[in-house]
């Protein structure tokens, strides 16, 4: 499964607020220069369903860290990214057909009807290449996230290509023998996803621009201490944290001393 954050910290925080306001509003106020002219209460990234439309934090860590890089980090969110309510997404379950101990597509709808799964699409892992072109040829049709089933996650980078890796598209793992699918979907909805590569850097997608200034730092204090809490080594092995949006300059809100 997606690797849940510890609890916020007990120890004093490391990170000064003034640093991430004052980030925040130069962030902000580039963002407001690049408005368009002709609609000046129009912003260039108030797109929000675009990867223009968010604020990302950018994570330089000391070493990499040996840790499972085929799940993200989940990081729980005061404000989260993602509205399961009023805008709910498109989400797809990837299911093994195969095995046999399958979970059929069928009982897999049943229960995400039953149990009111916020899952909107399912797809059998024998059928996946072709679903897949299926609903990308579907106009407007865009997946927020994908899951699948656990035993299924060593097989698929192969079968869905490097593409999904870029896009911040791989799957993420899910219990389905555990009866709390909704719970584990929703905790992922509700989390910043921090996928952890190779190297030292990061990038994280934080909040949106949509949100007022006070709760899109509440999310960046929540991510830096998530993430910090989480890797090895915690704030011993953070060496940088800088805030940007999709086309400014990174901008610093913590350094290690």
């Amino acid at each position: 499964m997606s690797s849940p954050a510890p609890p916020p910290p007990l120890y004093h925080s490391k990170i000064d607020a003034k640093n991430v306001n004052r980030a925040l509003k130069s962030l902000l106020k580039w963002r407001d220069s690049k408005s368009n002219p002709q609609n000046s209460s129009e912003p260039l990234d108030n797109n929000n369903n675009s990867d223009g439309g968010f604020v990302y934090l950018v994570v330089t860590l000391k070493k990499p860290p040996q840790i499972d890089r085929t799940n993200p980090l989940t990081i729980p969110l005061p404000h989260p990214l993602i509205d399961l309510v009023d805008s709910p997404p498109d989400l797809c379950l990837i299911i093994d057909d195969k095995h046999k101990n399958k979970i059929t597509k069928e009982t897999a709808l049943k229960k995400i009807e039953a149990d009111n799964v916020p899952i909107t699409t399912v797809i059998k892992v024998s059928k996946l290449k072709a679903e897949l072109k299926k609903l990308e040829a579907e106009e407007g049709r865009r997946h927020e996230l994908f899951f699948a089933e656990r035993r299924l996650m060593p097989i698929l980078p192969k079968l869905l290509g490097k593409e999904f890796v870029k896009r911040k598209k791989s799957p993420i793992e899910i219990n389905l023998r555990s009866g709390n699918w909704k719970e584990q979907v929703e905790r992922v909805c509700e989390s910043a996803l921090v996928y952890v590569g190779t190297g030292t850097c990061s990038v994280v997608k934080v909040a949106k621009l949509s949100m007022g200034r006070k709760e899109i730092a509440e999310n960046v204090v929540a991510v830096m201490e998530g993430i910090a809490g989480s890797i090895p080594g915690k704030w011993r092995n953070v060496k940088l944290f800088h805030l940007k949006l999709l086309e400014s300059l990174a901008l610093p809100v913590y350094e290690s001393v």
